[in-house]
């Protein structure tokens, strides 16, 4: 099962990546910009995620994926640790989170990460 140090050893392995705690929890920041977080009991991650597309992972996948109600007008999105398939998976979410914040330098420096979905 994946936890908080998954968490914190993907996120930290994209480029430029910065951990800091605010608001009594850790946050990942590229270029200074947070990507995501590990709120509550680190059972689950915040992590940006264009609105349109957030609704449809929550409508697709309600047992994965939620809007804290504190968010809803951000474009963020939860995803529950326990219920991510894998690493694999676990990356693929943070790595598009950190496409969301990065600057475009760190975008075009590493095609490999992809980019940024539009929503």
């Amino acid at each position: 099962m994946l936890d908080a140090e998954d968490v914190r050893t993907i996120a930290l392995s994209l480029p430029e990546t910065t951990e800091k705690i605010a608001w009594s929890m850790p946050t990942f920041r590229v270029a200074g910009k947070m990507f995501a977080t590990l709120p509550e009991e680190e059972t689950s991650i915040a992590v940006r995620c264009p609105k349109e597309e957030r609704d449809e992972l929550v409508l697709a996948e309600p047992k994965k994926f939620w809007i804290a109600d504190h968010e809803a007008s951000f474009a963020w999105v939860r995803a529950r640790l326990a219920a991510l398939d894998d690493a694999d998976e676990l990356r693929a979410v943070l790595a598009d989170s950190w496409r969301q914040a990065a600057p475009t330098r760190l975008l075009e420096s590493h095609p490999e990460l992809g980019l940024p979905s539009t929503g």
